[in-house]
């Protein structure tokens, strides 16, 4: 019985994502079918792999995770599946796999589709399904599909460095608008080297304390931690840190704006002393 995790930035407004349920159900009723969410952003790539990089390492070994995120980019001739970290992770040829797993994944399958058939979301996950059932009846991968193929790259978001200081970009505004910058606990101690800090943002505001929970402050006290995934988060106890502050999160369509005018809205600046 294959468990299979569904991530996608279809939303929720008309039929698809319950079409994709019935589709992979079709191919093997036994499927185990989680979501995880179908509201990313549109086109944000660094949202969506900070969701999915966070999702892989939380499940049981070889478990299937499709990603349906911005699969038209380009007309598509491929869809691409990879081993990492014992997880089968599917998704477009688009650039996002090397995002989630921050370079090269262990091993990586071209699924080649028709040239004949219309390339909708279905039928991709026709296919994704397809490739699914026969893994979980011993087929190899290498059988699956077509290996050392030429596929998308893109580098995942990294902090800006200096020597006294690191810049880290908003990825992640989430429910009670706590705001998930792309600054890791390792990273961040590993330029800190043991100093003083302050967390800036919003040009005035200042946080210079790391905090375990939300109830270490008192309500409507900002405040940073670390997340369940271990990112720099900021926060207010029982409040909306993106709303109040007027934070936002770097998207790609943005991002040549921001190399442009640095919009301190989108980013959060950490000073070491």
């Amino acid at each position: 019985m294959a468990l299979l995790t569904l991530t996608s930035d279809i939303g929720a407004q008309d039929f698809l994502v319950g079409a994709v349920k019935g589709q992979l159900l079709g191919i093997d009723p036994d499927f185990r079918i989680i979501d995880i969410s179908h509201q990313l952003s549109p086109f944000n790539y660094t949202q969506a792999a900070y969701i999915c990089r966070n999702v892989l390492k939380n499940f049981p070994p070889f478990t299937s995770h499709i990603i349906l995120v911005n699969l038209f980019e380009q007309q598509p001739k491929q869809l691409l599946l990879a081993y990492h970290h014992e997880q089968y992770i599917f998704c477009a040829d688009n650039g996002l796999l090397s995002m989630i797993v921050e370079g090269r994944p262990e091993m990586i399958i071209g699924l080649p589709l028709d040239d004949k058939a219309i390339k909708n979301t279905l039928y991709c996950v026709q296919v994704i399904g397809k490739a699914i059932h026969d893994i979980s009846h011993g087929k190899a991968l290498q059988q699956i599909g077509v290996s050392d193929i030429m596929y998308q790259e893109k580098n995942h978001l990294k902090p800006l460095l200096g020597d006294g200081w690191m810049e880290g970009q908003i990825i992640f505004i989430d429910h009670f608008e706590n705001v998930t910058v792309n600054i890791t606990r390792n990273e961040f101690e590993e330029q800190r080297k043991g100093r003083k800090f302050r967390i800036v943002f919003k040009r005035d505001e200042v946080i210079d304390t790391i905090r375990e929970t939300y109830a270490d402050v008192p309500e409507g006290e900002k405040l940073a931690l670390f997340n369940s995934g271990d990112y720099l988060e900021i926060a207010i106890n029982k409040g909306n840190a993106a709303g109040l502050f007027g934070l936002q999160g770097f998207s790609e369509q943005s991002q040549n704006q921001y190399l442009q005018s640095r919009l301190f809205y989108q980013t959060v600046k950490i000073f070491f002393e």
